[in-house]
């Protein structure tokens, strides 16, 4: 049977994904193939070629891919940081900005002087992107991950299998209460976006991103009151959290845990130089959780606040570059497709929608 080379179906596949719109299509084109084929993609130039099936098959998905259908979706993966996540429809799929603020307590972690494995919740887990990074990356730690959305458990505790990481379905306001005052660090990446932003996104996001993933509130921050509330009640003195926010969010969600009793407040940007997560120490006393908590979701959404500390250097300066042991050339490739942004928004480099 006469095989059709290789480069010769990349040539017509990413011609077909270009005049699509989809971008970069030549490195999708790659990761596409190379998932028919079942190879790597840095191996897809040593393969024999493709048969009619395999065309055939290649076909079916370029055309999901051209109507919009996320590139993760069609491979049942997603990269992260180190790690290789399973994704599909129900789940959220992780962003490169979440990446930075999982680097930032992988940082956390490694300067602090715990003399024990330190205790980390992740809220609103989803896939377990988070969890997993620390688990490979900070192995040793005690583990747990919270989600209570049905169609994204399966997700989770998938890619949580061979960590030892707690899976916890359930809301995060009520969770772990066991763990009341113990907890060294929470890290949450929460839906943020208004919810007038929902009907203005593009048609494939609000089609394949589900939305409890995305819109949280008239402001945007009901969510984050919760993770200040649920951290408060969860963390010990000196204990840390980690909470992405939109992009408009900048003094707006550090704002949140200060009403929550939180100091060292601190506003970090993303890859694009946009304000994207915010951390904050819990100053209270082993009695003072629960008043935290309390205050956290009383609060008022914030009009405006004093200015956070802006760390631009938090953008993983300090740290080592953990983007891929295969090398820059192949993380290109790896990550095309991606959705780019911890602004809940696929294909863009954002939080928000081209103009």
């Amino acid at each position: 049977m006469e095989l059709e080379p290789v480069p010769v179906v990349l040539r017509r596949l990413a011609a077909r994904l270009a005049a699509a719109g989809v971008g970069p299509a030549a490195a999708e084109a790659r990761l596409l193939a190379a998932h028919v084929l079942g190879c790597p993609p840095v191996r897809l130039d040593l393969a024999a070629g493709f048969d009619p099936a395999a065309a055939a098959r290649l076909e079916a998905l370029a055309a999901k891919r051209a109507a919009g259908c996320p590139l993760q979706h069609l491979t049942g993966c997603a990269p992260f940081r180190t790690a290789t996540l399973a994704v599909g429809p129900g789940v959220f799929i992780p962003r490169p900005e979440t990446e930075v603020m999982t680097g930032w307590l992988l940082g956390w972690l490694a300067r602090s002087a715990l003399k024990r494995p330190a205790l980390v919740v992740e809220l609103c887990a989803g896939s377990g992107a988070i969890s997993l990074a620390i688990a490979l990356e900070a192995s040793g730690q005690r583990q747990w991950a919270v989600e209570n959305a049905a169609a994204a458990l399966p997700y989770l505790e998938r890619n949580l299998a061979g960590v030892p990481v707690t899976v916890v379905a359930a809301d995060m306001a009520a969770a772990l209460p066991s763990l009341d005052g113990q907890v060294d660090a929470v890290i949450a990446n929460p839906p943020y976006l208004p919810a007038a932003a929902w009907a203005e996104l593009p048609a494939d996001v609000r089609g394949f991103d589900p939305k409890s993933a995305l819109v949280s509130g008239p402001d945007g921050l009901a969510a984050t009151r919760v993770v200040a509330a649920t951290a408060a009640r969860l963390l010990r003195p000196g204990g840390v959290v980690a909470s992405e926010h939109d992009d408009s969010h900048g003094l707006a969600a550090p704002a949140v845990f200060a009403a929550a009793g939180f100091a060292d407040l601190a506003d970090h940007l993303d890859l694009t130089g946009r304000p994207r997560f915010a951390t904050a120490v819990w100053p209270g006393s082993a009695g003072a959780s629960q008043a935290g908590a309390d205050r956290a979701a009383a609060a008022p959404a914030p009009a405006g606040a004093a200015s956070p500390t802006r760390s631009a250097a938090s953008v993983e300066a300090a740290e080592p570059a953990l983007i891929s042991a295969a090398g820059a050339a192949a993380r290109a490739a790896e990550t095309a497709g991606r959705p780019r942004g911890g602004g809940k928004t696929p294909g863009r480099a954002d939080g928000k929608m081209m103009p």
